[in-house]
């Protein structure tokens, strides 16, 4: 059975989207598009997997946050 991942998306100043995996330390890509985007952040899953292992650590996401300061 496939894992789930939360994948946080944003774009920045440039047009590209970016995708973090916060389970997955350093598991992140970028891509102009969206589906190029999804295509290689499961390709980065899957290489993060690699070199976890067994060993993923469990992470519930709770939400997101902006805060003022």
């Amino acid at each position: 059975m496939a894992k789930q991942f939360t994948v946080v998306i944003e774009r920045d100043e440039e047009g590209y989207y970016v995708a973090d995996v916060p389970e997955l330390k350093g598991c992140h890509t970028q891509a102009r598009s969206l589906d190029e985007l999804l295509e290689r952040v499961k390709e980065s899953i899957q290489l993060c997997l690699e070199v976890y292992g067994e060993s993923v650590p469990t992470l519930e996401f709770i939400g997101i946050q902006k805060v003022a300061v």
